[in-house]
């Protein structure tokens, strides 16, 4: 994600059309959309940039 990556924030990037496990963990979150982002064990489902902002912030 480029916006995470302008603002310094490390993440872990994983790719659900590439890795199996990674679109099981996505359905396991209860998500089907791309992006799904994680801050501190809350969800994002889709680019929110207010949202991630605020659970940044947080």
């Amino acid at each position: 994600m480029e916006y995470l990556s302008q603002k310094g924030v490390a993440f872990t990037e994983k790719n659900v059309s590439e890795d199996p496990a990674a679109l099981e963990e996505l359905f396991r979150l209860g998500s089907q959309g791309t992006p799904t982002i994680l801050i501190d064990g809350k969800m994002v489902v889709g680019f929110n940039r207010a949202k991630i902002d605020e659970l940044l912030r947080s």
